[in-house]
């Protein structure tokens, strides 16, 4: 039995390939772990803020010292932290947009990559305090980013693969959904993606 926690960050909802990707990543979870729960996120529909002066100030304010005001500002990071913590699998839905992430998938990432909360720092550098999660990425992209000549210009793996792993998160594995948009591979592209999915 795992504690899942589904991420999605694609605005497209039911036309989204990143959440069906991910729903499928879910529903083999689901088999090979019987009684396993699932929390969802799905970040557009949650409006998640970006960040803006109050929530940095309340992140480094203690919290006895907090105004109403802050209190509030530091709620959204407290419970995306609080699910990372909570959950033994992580799956993220990534759709590619100009060859990185959605917005709404970094405004999350900078409000659950916290110093003293989910890193700190030591006399040897960082180190992240996010230990024993296993994630799944599930990715769509127009392009194919995973090989050839556009690899060089796919900025959402290597990004999430350091900042998750500045956290303590490194056991990751993606799957793709990938060439959406060219006529040769478009037609097959999904069933493929969905076809490479296999999960431990």
């Amino acid at each position: 039995m795992k504690k899942i926690l589904h991420v999605i960050s694609s605005p497209r909802g039911n036309a989204s390939n990143s959440i069906q990707l991910g729903n499928t990543i879910v529903d083999q979870l689901l088999a090979a772990h019987p009684g396993s729960t699932v929390k969802v996120r799905n970040l557009p529909e949650q409006n998640f803020p970006h960040l803006e002066e109050a929530h940095i100030t309340s992140f480094f304010t203690p919290a006895e010292r907090r105004t109403p005001e802050l209190v509030a500002a530091v709620k959204h990071s407290d419970e995306a932290i609080a699910d990372i913590m909570d959950a033994d699998i992580i799956v993220i839905g990534v759709p590619i947009y100009n060859y990185s992430i959605h917005s709404t998938l970094k405004a999350w990432l900078d409000h659950i990559v916290r110093a003293g909360v989910t890193f700190k720092y030591e006399a040897t550098g960082p180190k992240g305090l996010v230990h024993g999660k296993k994630m799944y990425i599930a990715m769509a992209s127009g392009g194919v980013l995973s090989e050839g000549n556009m690899k060089s210009l796919d900025f959402a793996e290597p990004y999430l693969r350091t900042i998750f792993g500045f956290i303590g998160i490194t056991d990751i594995t993606v799957f793709r959904i990938e060439g959406l948009a060219l006529p040769e591979l478009k037609d097959k592209a999904v069933e493929k993606g969905l076809a490479s999915v296999m999960v431990a």
